[in-house]
C-alpha cells in the first residue's frame, strides 16, 4: 500500500472540536509537523475533513 506524508500548515487555533481531534487521531502534534501513514480509506477520510489544515505528498 501506498505512503503519505502529511504534514500540518495552519493552525487549529479557533478550530471546531472535531478538527482538533482529527488532527490528534493522525498524529500531527503541532505546525509543520510531519507524518507518514499509509494512504487507507480512513485515514484519506480523516485527511478530507482537515485538507485546508494539512498538506498531504506521496512517498
Amino acid at each position: 500500500m501506498k505512503k503519505i506524508r502529511i504534514t500540518q500548515v495552519r493552525s487549529i487555533i479557533s478550530r471546531p472540536k472535531v478538527q482538533k481531534l482529527t488532527m490528534a487521531a493522525l498524529g500531527i502534534k503541532k505546525m509543520n509537523h510531519s507524518v507518514e501513514v499509509e494512504a487507507t480509506p480512513q485515514i484519506l477520510g480523516m485527511v478530507e475533513v482537515v485538507k485546508h489544515l494539512v498538506k498531504v505528498e506521496e512517498i
